[in-house]
Formats: C-alpha cells, sequence, structure tokens
C-alpha cells in the first residue's frame, strides 16, 4: 500500500511539472540537458530510470529544487526567449532559493548534491562535475576558477581566483584553495595542499 501511495504522489507530481517540458522543448540545449538527467540519476542511484529521456527529466523536475536551479540555468543561456520564459516559470515551479549559478560554459553533468549556501562562479567548468552544499566558486581581482571534468568540491569549500583544478580532482570539504592543483590529485586543508597524486598518498604544497 505504501509503495502505492508513493508512486501515486510521483505520477501527480510529474503531471504538475508537466508544463515545465515548455522549457524543454524550446530550449537550444536540449541534447546538454539530457546529459544533465543521466548523470543525475547515475548520481543518485536513482532505480526508477525511464527508458523515456521525457519521463526521467519531469520525475527529477518533481522532486530536486536544485535540479530547477541547473535546468532554469540550461534554458535561458544565450537565448532571450528562454531568458523571459525561465523568469516565468519560477514564479509557480521554485527552484532553491540560496544557490546561484553564474557560469556561462559549464559542460554536461554537474551535480549539485545540496544547494543551500553556494556559489558557482567559475569562468568554465568541464563535464561530470560535482558541487555540494555550502560551496563557493568565486572571483577575485584577477579573474575566475577553471575547472576541469570530474572535479568534485566537497561541503564548504572555497576555490578562489584565476586559478585551474584540473580534471579528476577532489576538493576536500572546507578545503580553501586559491593556488592551480595538477590533474588526478586530492586536495585538504587551509589553505589546500594536496594530500593523494594518482592514487598515492603525498604531502605536497600547491605552487
Amino acid at each position: 500500500m505504501r509503495d502505492f501511495i508513493v508512486k501515486f504522489a510521483q505520477i501527480i507530481g510529474q503531471i504538475l511539472t508537466s508544463p515545465m517540458l515548455i522549457l524543454f522543448l524550446l530550449s537550444k540545449n536540449k541534447e546538454v540537458i539530457i546529459l544533465d538527467v543521466n548523470q543525475w540519476l547515475k548520481r543518485l542511484d536513482n532505480k526508477k530510470e525511464s527508458s523515456h529521456d521525457w519521463v526521467n527529466l519531469l520525475y527529477l523536475l518533481s522532486i530536486n529544487q536544485e535540479f530547477k536551479n541547473l535546468y532554469y540555468h540550461r534554458v535561458k543561456q544565450g537565448d532571450t526567449i528562454g531568458f523571459v520564459l525561465t523568469q516565468a516559470f519560477k514564479i509557480v515551479y521554485k527552484q532553491c532559493p540560496s544557490l546561484f549559478i553564474y557560469s556561462t560554459n559549464i559542460g554536461s553533468g554537474l551535480f549539485i548534491q545540496h544547494g543551500f549556501s553556494t556559489v558557482i562562479s567559475a569562468e568554465s567548468i568541464g563535464e561530470n562535475c560535482s558541487v555540494s552544499q555550502q560551496v563557493t566558486i568565486g572571483y577575485n581581482t584577477k579573474g575566475s576558477p577553471i575547472i576541469g571534468n570530474n572535479v568534485s568540491i566537497g561541503a564548504g569549500a572555497k576555490v578562489i581566483g584565476k586559478i585551474t583544478i584540473d580534471d579528476n580532482v577532489k576538493v576536500g570539504a572546507n578545503a580553501v584553495v586559491v593556488k592551480d592543483v595538477p590533474k588526478n590529485c586530492v586536495v585538504v586543508g587551509v589553505p589546500a595542499y594536496i594530500v593523494k597524486r594518482d592514487g598515492v598518498k603525498v604531502k605536497e604544497q600547491l605552487i
């Protein structure tokens, strides 16, 4: 009985969210949005994945405010009509109010686990990256960070300035990164330093 009620509630939620498909149909970023959907379902370890992309999209839109933020960002990117429509849809379909996405160049598959008090303002972000809550990716007088592919940024971390976080980097919770990080590294601490490089434990300062 409980499973039936949960399933019924999910179906109702998707029906109520279905007008948001208008944005998808008008978007120039359909392929990227679908790649986002696939990555989110994978990250959430979701067992309810449908063979229909639009069903998966509606499922995420109906249960996850953070995904709505990313969805709106994709739809309005470089599209005046999309920008206007998203402002109207936000009135009814609320996004996460403390998640701010300012980056204009974001690769597919960005996953935002919790959007509480999070600012994403990188020069660019690669594919299949993940960001947790209370993260700040921001600029200083020299510029904004460049984030590579498959980068994960832990809760409370700060990545600031014109630096490069290369591919396959993990930034630990509450780390403060103000210098370049080479690929395949794990960094922690304030200021951040390398504790693992290419799978080998080390202790190296960032240069």
